[in-house]
């Protein structure tokens, strides 16, 4: 059941909110008539094709084709839900949110999430200020130089210091009134197994804040100075904090993933505060584990590419195999950036500079010549050891289409020293006892809507949609002269279904319509309230092009039942016969008056 307090709160939010503000607190805009154009920020382009039309409160792009109202923009550019998207714009108007009802367990539950945050946060403060302010930093200040990471640097990143003391983050906290449950829960501390009390987890080390998507502080890591071990230490695992569904960086790096189509992944955090400072914005880390599907699927959101950077050390090529076992069987495309010299991108960002990383970025290899390369690097010299490097490149090659499969077999048969027939009757064993599919599926989540290619029907659709948007009673004629059952575009055929339900219930077009449509749907009614020129005639021409293709289809599919009856023996054929004559003249006289 609808709650009608929410309703209204979504009213209201919507009634404030100015979308051309919106809009242009992420995008350039320039004014052309009634409407304002900018490069889109969901592809690139250099010509701006992507449109506000601020009078209907809708964005619509003619390049990639997203579109919506202002929370459908916020929800794109944030990655983040319609829902939470009127959320947050109703916190930046400061328009409360109605109490929803929910089970004690579920209060709870978001009370401590939010007291989680609120601690961490806190923390975060703590650890900056006796960084930047107290004697106690000047280890870390020293470390931090030696690294190269400048003041502008710490400020940026919130760089911080946890004394080398036992427990002066967990008294000062206390003293604050945050209970020793809290700071527990946090992982901010830990009770004495003996005499009770706490002691910081964090101890001596450099921390690092670490946030989520949407920059809130939900852990942090920590560098050890000198031969301390482990030399990397992170918060544990907590109700906000989970290494395997997050990634360092990624509320920085996530316009510049989308904005690029691809994302960089390295292992850990300063890989990526160097790559930032260098210039290169569209990278993350993972948290001192492995790569993970999550993980995959949170950067497949936003982009279709993703680059591995790993140590060049055979630690960090294990890794990138992992990683590259954890997008198997994805739409991603992948590559692999090798790093010369033994380094890791730190390291090199260091030695050779900006603008060599940023060269360097261009050289990624293809995952299946990456696997390959290794494979060959650790392969014996023996007929066993071709065999066995063989059958682990088998997997690799039957993910590929058959474009790339018919290169890689070549490449891989030169590389093992194999007869090409060999690798290729290898592979067919392979897939006919239950090897991997031919081509790979496509990631479950997309970032934008699918391009589809524009024809005149689509065209002459959104002629229709936008006459009966701006005068309901077109809905009538349209449906009489094509029926709904046979319409020739089934998505058009699908919005006007929903179009006439709506305008049966009471219903008025508007931005609550359009929200309420599937993501293909909403982005071609966007799409058809940001074009320009519809007119009478305009929409009297769309008409007899749905008309010529609807009694098109209707003319095969009468053909085919009368050829079918007739070969059958059923008198009806005659019907359908009569039935075929009448379209056909139909047709004639459509085309005389063309």
């Amino acid at each position: 059941m609808r709650d009608p307090r929410m309703d209204a709160f979504v009213q209201q939010v919507r009634a404030q909110t100015d979308i051309l503000a919106v809009v242009q607190g992420y995008v350039p805009l320039r004014r052309k008539g009634n409407r304002y154009w900018g490069c889109c920020p969901f592809h690139q382009e250099k010509t701006p094709s992507f449109s506000v039309v601020p009078a209907d409160g809708f964005f619509y792009c003619f390049g990639c084709h997203a579109g919506g109202d202002a929370f459908k923009f916020i929800s794109l550019m944030e990655h983040i839900t319609p829902f939470e998207a009127i959320q947050r714009q109703a916190e930046q108007l400061g328009i409360p949110s109605p109490a929803r009802s929910s089970d004690p367990h579920e209060e709870e539950r978001l009370r401590m999430m939010d007291d989680l945050r609120r601690v961490n946060a806190l923390a975060r403060d703590f650890f900056h200020s006796c960084l930047t302010v107290t004697s106690y930093g000047a280890a870390g200040r020293a470390y931090l130089i030696g690294r190269g990471i400048t003041d502008a640097a710490v400020e940026r990143y919130g760089f911080g210091f946890a004394p080398d003391a036992w427990s002066k983050l967990s008294d000062a906290f206390l003293r604050r009134g945050i209970s020793e449950k809290l700071l527990v829960t946090a992982g901010l501390s830990a009770l004495r197994e003996h005499g009770g009390g706490l002691y910081d987890r964090f101890r001596g080390r450099v921390i690092i804040p670490i946030a989520d998507v949407r920059g809130r502080i939900v852990g942090f890591g920590g560098r050890a100075l000198g031969d301390v071990m482990p030399k990397y230490l992170n918060t544990a695992e907590t109700p906000i904090f989970n290494k395997r569904k997050l990634l360092f960086g990624l509320d920085r790096a996530h316009r510049a993933i989308v904005r690029e189509d691809c994302a960089i992944v390295v292992e850990g955090y300063m890989d990526a505060i160097a790559a930032w400072e260098a210039g290169v914005l569209n990278v993350v880390a993972t948290l001192g584990t492995s790569f993970t599907s999550d993980h995959a699927a949170l950067l497949l959101r936003r982009a279709p590419r993703i680059i591995f950077c790993y140590d060049s050390d055979a630690a960090g090529q294990e890794a990138t195999l992992r990683a590259l076992a954890a997008v198997r069987g994805s739409a991603a495309e992948v590559r692999v950036l090798l790093l010369p010299d033994g380094k890791d991108p730190d390291e090199y960002v260091r030695t050779h500079g900006a603008e060599a990383f940023r060269a360097l970025v261009e050289t990624a290899v293809p995952a299946p010549a990456f696997r390959l390369r290794h494979v060959r690097a650790h392969m014996e010299d023996t007929v066993d050891g071709r065999r066995t490097a063989l059958r682990a490149m088998l997997p690799v090659l039957a993910e590929l289409d058959p474009v790339m499969r018919a290169a890689y077999v070549r490449q891989t048969a030169a590389e093992l020293f194999l007869d090409e027939g060999v690798v290729v009757d290898a592979l067919r064993s392979y897939l006919r006892h239950g090897g991997a599919e031919q081509t790979p599926a496509r990631a479950a989540e997309q970032r934008t809507p699918v391009r589809k290619a524009d024809d005149a029907l689509r065209r002459a659709g959104r002629e229709l949609l936008a006459a009966i948007w701006h005068d309901p009673a077109f809905l009538t004629e349209i449906l009489s002269s094509v029926p709904l059952a046979h319409f020739p575009d089934e998505g058009l055929a699908e919005i006007l279904h929903a179009m006439e339900e709506h305008l049966a219930a009471g219903g008025a077009f508007n931005a609550d319509f359009i929200a309420a449509q599937p993501t293909a749907a909403g982005a071609e009614l966007t799409r058809t309230l940001a074009e320009e020129g519809h007119t009478a005639a305009s929409y009297r021409e769309a008409l007899g092009t749905l008309r010529r293709a609807y009694l098109t289809a209707a003319l095969a599919r009468h053909t085919r039942l009368a050829e079918e009856m007739m070969q059958e023996g059923k008198e009806a054929y005659i019907d359908e016969l009569n039935e075929v004559k009448r379209i056909q003249d139909e047709i004639a006289r459509e085309n005389l008056h063309e």
